[in-house]
């Protein structure tokens, strides 16, 4: 969902549009990671900026920056699809909970374990590795921590599963989760 930007928007549809925007606001400006610098879906950036005494157009700069970063870290279902099809060699690891997992996956994916971790890590990866969630929301943080471990092929699927499954393969059933 391409979001216009602006000191007015509320923190709820910038979370939901960019979903980095949270991490990338608590790892310059100490907001929205923990309790005491927590803001509000409701609350406008212009808000949220005033109260922590922050210049909006600079963290506006800033948000569209790491925006622009984290789309460099995710690689769209269909590309990922052409890629499988071609022959190239695509270690795709489903990050989602066990039960997700044996419910519902992609053909030939691997469930992340801490065993998996270790292989992946002790050899040089040239390999690529696209990590999927269910929706794409959370997955940037594990491919940055990837990448971190010095995994420089890694991406997220953009969209997760649900993509997946309404982008290129319908056979992968959609589901929702309740909380």
């Amino acid at each position: 969902m391409e979001l216009k930007m602006n000191k007015e928007i509320k923190m709820g549809e910038l979370m939901k549009a960019q979903p980095g925007a949270r991490r990338a606001l608590f790892a310059r400006y100490h907001l929205g990671g923990c309790q005491s610098c927590a803001f509000d879906d409701g609350e406008t950036l212009a808000g949220l900026c005033m109260r922590a005494e922050l210049d909006v157009e600079q963290v506006l700069e800033h948000l569209s920056a790491s925006h622009e970063h984290d789309l460099t870290m995710l690689m769209e279902p269909v590309e990922v699809k052409r890629r499988l099809l071609e022959g190239e060699s695509v270690l795709l690891i489903d990050v989602r909970t066990r039960e997700e997992h044996e419910a519902v996956r992609i053909e030939n994916s691997v469930f992340f374990t801490q065993e998996l971790q270790a292989e992946i890590f002790k050899q040089k990866q040239e390999r690529i590795a696209v990590l999927y969630d269910h929706t794409g929301k959370y997955v940037l943080d594990q491919v940055a921590w990837f990448r971190g471990h010095g995994h420089a092929n890694a991406f997220g699927l953009r969209g997760g599963i649900d993509a997946w499954s309404r982008e290129v393969d319908g056979a992968v059933m959609r589901y929702r989760l309740e909380v």
